[in-house]
């Protein structure tokens, strides 16, 4: 395991275009939205486009990120991936009856799985599986738009129908996208979770690679545009934490524009950005735009 984690306080800008940037299942798959109309991006949501990046073993993204961090093979399997066998995975984990922390540390399961790693694990929920780590080193929270968003829907048609004698096809509502919209999602590197999880720095340095790419590589119909406009990442110069989280979140978090802030958008433009943090706590954390390279 490698020490060097840091604490670090994380926040994404997401400006959303026409698009869906995350589908309510209770809801035949509305962009989800509060009752107060703000929009919301699950956390679980954000993950599943890393997991997925990272098990295209054979895409642009991985072989790119992998070269440049050189990381091993057979170290960056994702847990959570379809079709997964549990009794293999179970196997993998060891003997789960007598839990050994530096045993399991040690194990096949932690040395082949990125994402329990980094994101933590629910594999296992009965048993003497007790003793494994639940929570990981990362952890995002629910992103929320700074102002209410507008949701439109659309009936999707299709020239060639579905059945047989139909010669076109329609879906009523089917297309349901924001029009406009900007979403803080935060999120967050505790290292006091590693020495559980065997989480490490280079475990770390893939997340901060991939974030960059989440959505310009994993494109849909229904979400063909949502940009990343900042990914912020603020590493503590303390173990322990060297400011807020909460006052590093206010400070870069976009503001609405104009005399009514519950009013939504219609562009960019319609927002106060910050791009930069207060000389008191840029002095505490190191702090950059993994976007900058984009």
């Amino acid at each position: 395991m490698d020490n060097n984690i840091k604490r670090a306080t994380g926040l994404l800008i997401i400006e959303v275009v026409n698009s869906n940037p995350n589908g309510d299942p209770d809801r035949e798959s509305d962009p989800r939205q509060r009752p107060n109309g703000l929009g919301e991006i699950s956390p679980v949501s954000f993950k599943r486009k890393l997991r997925d990046l990272v098990e295209d073993k054979k895409g642009p993204v991985f072989a790119a990120v992998r070269q440049d961090l050189g990381l091993p093979d057979g170290a960056f399997e994702i847990l959570e991936s379809r079709g997964r066998d549990r009794k293999t995975i179970t196997g993998e984990m060891g003997d789960i009856t007598h839990f050994d922390e530096e045993k399991f540390r040690e194990s096949t399961f932690v040395k082949k799985y990125w994402d329990a790693r980094l994101f933590g694990n629910t594999f296992l929920e009965k048993g003497g599986n007790k003793g494994y780590i639940k929570t990981g080193v990362a952890q995002f929270t629910m992103g929320l738009s700074v102002a209410p968003v507008l949701i439109q829907r659309h009936t999707n048609t299709n020239k060639s129908g579905v059945e047989g004698p139909k010669d076109a096809g329609m879906a009523p509502l089917a297309y349901r996208v924001i029009e406009h919209g900007v979403y803080c999602l935060p999120f967050y590197v505790n290292p006091s979770h590693a020495h559980k999880s065997g989480c490490t720095r280079k475990d770390v340095d893939l997340l901060k690679a991939l974030i960059p790419y989440a959505y310009d590589h994993t494109r849909s119909a229904i979400r063909p545009d949502v940009r990343i406009r900042h990914a912020w990442y603020m590493e503590h110069q303390k173990s322990l934490g060297s400011c807020a989280d909460w006052k590093l979140i206010d400070s870069l978090t976009p503001r609405r524009k104009g005399d009514d802030p519950l009013q939504p958008s219609e562009s960019w433009n319609d927002y106060d950005v910050p791009v930069d943090l207060p000389a008191e706590l840029k002095s505490k954390v190191s702090f950059e735009d993994l976007m900058g390279g984009l």
